[in-house]
């Protein structure tokens, strides 16, 4: 794939940040909803929470889960970072991931057995627990960008020298060589 444009990678950037935002704020609702039937000792509202939980909680989360797995792989395919040419894009798109299986296989169902009656509503205190931490570590991750490069890769000489390329990125074009002992 090429490399997106400015405009492109700025849109989708955009619908990165804000997917993965409306996953956090799903999630948020998720907490208080869990919480709120695990705490209270009405019947009615722990029945209510749980359903709202079935309702709302599963499917946007998992549709705002695939709209950051999206934006954030073209993004990937489209700018420097690539999809795993860097760890810290490889490891958010390893949890993205595994977040996305997670509430399909394991918080779909744990929600309809607590809804039903059938599942016990502790064991959705772990997801409530977890997902924030994971998402709040990918965010970090995208702010930081730590652990370099999966791998090396090999000087191209087709590209020019490392000198000529560390004077273009300072903006020191056509200037010669920096004189001993000057100050920036």
């Amino acid at each position: 794939m090429t490399r997106l444009r400015t405009r492109a990678r700025k849109t989708y950037l955009v619908a990165h940040i804000v997917s993965a935002g409306a996953w956090i704020g799903i999630d948020a609702v998720l907490g208080v909803l869990v919480c709120t039937a695990l705490i209270s000792s009405d019947p009615a509202t722990i029945s209510t929470s749980l359903r709202a939980l079935e309702l709302f909680a599963v499917w946007p989360m998992l549709v705002a889960a695939l709209l950051t797995l999206a934006t954030g792989v073209v993004l990937g395919l489209g700018t420097r970072y690539g999809l795993v040419r860097y760890r810290w894009v490889a490891v958010k798109l390893a949890v993205n991931v595994l977040m996305a299986l997670l509430i399909l296989f394991v918080l779909r169902p744990g929600i309809t057995e607590a809804a039903d009656g059938t599942g016990d509503p502790r064991g959705l205190l772990y997801p409530v627990i977890v997902a924030p931490g994971l998402l709040l570590f990918a965010s970090v991750l995208s702010v930081f960008k730590p652990w370099g490069r999966v791998r090396k890769e090999p000087h191209d000489p087709a590209r020019g020298n490392d000198r000529a390329d560390q004077a273009l990125r300072h903006d020191r074009r056509g200037r010669g060589p920096e004189p001993v002992g000057a100050r920036r």
